[in-house]
């Protein structure tokens, strides 16, 4: 790994990142949790946050049951969803990296990369053991947890709802309580395609996706499947989503719910490794702002192409901010001297 770092070190300092970077977005395509956590090994405190603002955009482990659901009930069970959402994840962290290493708070040159290279040897069977029982054990503790919890809510709502002025069990989803949560949050992604009986779903998924990105999978099992069994990859579910799914909004809810704000287990991290409320929030805002862009742009403008969106004052928005990205991109940075610089000069002068 640390020879690895070294030899991206120059590759990612085009894009505003150490190579010491390449190691928390390693780590975070298996989870985002112990990634942001690797971030702390790096020593100067913009590139630090900035590495922290971006890993969760990598693709983990949990949100390759929403890849499996899309890739199998949408579009044919193609192998290149997949790779893909690696390419659009990478691209993410890249063009951000840009970005944002373009405003005065993250100016600068990254920090010389400084890395001990031990000596390679194989990996004892204990510490093998160790590390899969603890992130085994950290696993059934969140699924013990977050997860029965929130399946567990998520049922009661899909389950009751208003009928005749009071609280009953229904059998129509879609006078459920679940559903009129969705549909009071359904507007925010309207511009993003979700719409018609869809949207009310596809936005509770989203934000139980909050809690775990695999509540995803399962809010759709209870939605589309009710009481039935839903494997991983919700084979069983998939003509169902098919028909509420074309590839433009298919394409649109997966680049979203890949992109935006990480499980709460993710945030915590952050806010650990950030240990400031002030920059947990601008972290989430900002995925979640990202997200919520790029998905406009895949809808709108994909939709164009496709001929299943009709140009209209969104389309405009999203031409608008298509154009605004690229001029962040190719913008001249931040020209501001580093402070570390200022200080040095200060000190020289005897200031």
């Amino acid at each position: 790994m640390s020879r690895v770092a070294f030899i991206m070190d120059r590759l990612f300092r085009r894009f505003g990142l150490s190579g010491k970077s390449f190691i928390p977005l390693l780590v975070a395509t298996g989870c985002g949790v112990p990634g942001i956590m690797a971030s702390r090994t790096i020593e100067q405190d913009r590139d630090r946050k900035l590495t922290v603002m971006t890993t969760s955009f990598i693709p983990c482990g949990a949100k390759m049951p929403i890849i499996g659901l899309f890739a199998g009930a949408v579009f044919g069970q193609n192998a290149w969803v997949a790779t893909s959402a690696f390419v659009i994840g990478i691209a993410a962290v890249v063009v951000s990296g840009i970005i944002l290493k373009k405003f005065k708070v993250f100016a600068g040159e990254p920090a010389p990369f400084v890395m001990e290279l031990p000596a390679y040897h194989w990996p004892t069977l204990a510490n093998l053991l160790a590390s899969t029982w603890e992130r085994g054990w950290s696993f059934i503790k969140r699924a013990g947890t977050l997860i029965l919890a929130s399946s567990i809510v998520l049922w009661f709502l899909q389950s009751f709802g208003i009928v005749n002025g009071s609280l009953s069990l229904v059998e129509d989803n879609n006078v459920s309580l679940l559903a009129d949560l969705g549909r009071m949050l359904a507007w925010i992604f309207v511009p993003l395609g979700w719409a018609g009986d869809m949207a009310w779903k596809a936005t509770v998924a989203t934000f139980t996706g909050l809690i775990a990105k695999e509540e995803v999978v399962n809010t759709f099992g209870v939605l589309y499947a009710g009481l039935g069994e839903v494997s991983e990859e919700g084979t069983e579910i998939w003509a169902a989503v098919a028909a509420d799914f074309s590839a433009v909004t298919a394409w649109s809810f997966l680049i979203f719910n890949l992109l935006c704000a990480p499980c709460f287990a993710a945030m915590g991290a952050i806010k650990r490794e950030m240990n400031n409320w002030k920059w947990t929030l601008a972290s989430i805002g900002y995925m979640c702002g990202f997200a919520y862009v790029v998905s406009l742009m895949v809808y709108q403008i994909g939709g164009l192409f496709t001929g299943e969106v009709t140009f209209s004052v969104f389309s405009v928005v999203a031409f608008a901010l298509l154009g605004l990205l690229l001029v962040l991109l190719f913008r001249k940075g931040y020209s501001g001297r580093d402070d570390t610089i200022h200080t040095a000069m200060a000190l020289e002068s005897g200031k």
